[in-house]
């Protein structure tokens, strides 16, 4: 039997990662067994920056002070209650969420593809009430090289092969159109049209910043055809794109939001939707729920994090070190480099098609430099949004004498 206080090398534990976990991932052979801060090191004590952040996850930091204090706090007093009774806990994080978003309602959940699945049934139940719409006959409008999770609805209308192969029949009921395109959304929508899911920023393909002025004809153009415009924002939101939210760069208000990610602050799953009471009310008991949704340790764990990111004014920070960033890399010379793009701390780098960067993500490990491919040819580098501007010009030097050595 195997010993969990055993001190294992970073190959040992890959090692059993590979022999008894799923091969779902392809995970950069490096392990992290302690992280603070904006930096993580490895069983051998080999120091690293994170610049993926658990996916913008951990935006508030690895193991911030207040959020592991609110944690082991509520740890001590109250865990889990299900929604078989209230706790009193959950009342207070969704008015301060409410609160911190602008909407009346929320809904929590836990993961962020659980928020995207409640999103989708508030939509079609409201398509049916509301708008009139035909049960059965709803759609949904998305975008190619979209990204919401992995549930079998949401990879239904993905255009990545690799999340659909061999995993029908699909969910119906979605029309999938060119990103980036207003003119593409209104011509898809029909009298049963029930709604439009969109990320501000398309995350998994290659951060993907869409043209000023998008959002905001996607807007115009829900209002219009009385459409509900989902603004997906669980990567995008908390101040990682240097704004509250990333729809907030075009001063755009959705119907409804969906969130995750760095609401849990790196050390909770938690998720939520939130939206106006006429379109969450068609929400009745029994009609959605989730055993850990709303949880108290949930709950103040959302807390916490909601106020580190107001208190420390992380969406200042993101946008100030997020331009510092995109400005330096862009003064480096790399022939296969083609393009630095994105907003705030959430940035890719973006080398000639054909380019394959897994080998550079090797190298920037070798430099103590995380980062991650996606597409083949794109690296996302997105650190936690406490990184100082001392930490970052030393990441900066360590990425820039990579790119550099790329012939």
């Amino acid at each position: 039997m195997a010993k969990s206080n055993k001190r294992l090398s970073t190959e040992e534990i890959i090692a059993l990662d590979e022999k008894y976990g799923a091969h779902n991932y392809h995970p950069l052979p490096v392990v992290i067994a302690k992280a603070k801060g904006v930096k993580v090191w490895d069983p051998e004590g080999r120091e690293y920056f994170d610049c993926l952040s658990a996916y913008s996850a951990v935006n508030q930091g690895h193991r911030h002070p207040r959020i592991v204090k609110a944690m082991t706090d509520q740890a001590k007093r109250c865990t889990l209650t299900s929604r078989a009774f209230h706790n009193d806990m959950m009342g207070r994080f969704l008015q301060r969420l409410c609160e911190y978003t602008g909407y009346e309602m929320a809904l929590p959940m836990n993961t962020g593809a659980e928020a995207v699945e409640t999103a989708m049934k508030m939509a079609r139940r409201w398509g049916v009430e509301k708008k009139g719409i035909e049960n059965g006959r709803q759609e949904i409008i998305v975008a190619e090289e979209n990204f919401h999770g992995r549930t079998i609805s949401i990879i239904s209308y993905s255009t990545d092969p690799d999340a659909r192969i061999n995993y029908g029949p699909y969910t119906p009921g979605f029309k999938v159109v060119k990103y980036n395109s207003p003119e593409a959304i209104e011509a898809a929508i029909t009298p049963n049209t029930c709604a439009v899911l969109l990320e501000p920023i398309q995350g998994e393909a290659g951060v993907f910043v869409p043209a000023d002025g998008y959002l905001r004809a996607v807007r115009e153009i829900c209002t219009r055809h009385n459409v509900l415009f989902i603004a997906d924002e669980i990567q995008t939101g908390f101040c990682r794109t240097g704004r509250k939210f990333a729809v907030d760069h075009e001063d755009v208000r959705p119907d409804a939001m969906t969130l995750g990610k760095a609401l849990g602050g790196g050390l909770f799953p938690v998720s939520a939707v939130v939206a106006e009471h006429d379109v969450m009310g068609v929400f009745t008991p029994g009609s959605h729920g989730s055993t850990f949704g709303g949880n108290p340790l949930a709950a103040a764990v959302g807390m916490a994090a909601l106020d580190v990111l107001d208190d420390e004014k992380l969406a200042d920070n993101a946008r100030k070190m997020g331009e510092y960033f995109r400005r330096e890399i862009a003064k480096v010379k790399c022939p296969k480099m083609v393009q630095v793009r994105g907003k705030g701390l959430l940035n890719a780098v973006v080398f000639e098609k054909g380019f394959e960067a897994w080998d550079v993500c090797l190298a920037l490990r070798d430099a103590g430099v995380l980062a991650k491919q996606t597409h083949g040819n794109i690296i996302r580098f997105a650190p936690p949004l406490v990184i100082t501007r001392g930490e970052m010009a030393d990441a900066l030097k360590r990425i820039t004498r990579v790119f550099k050595a790329i012939k």
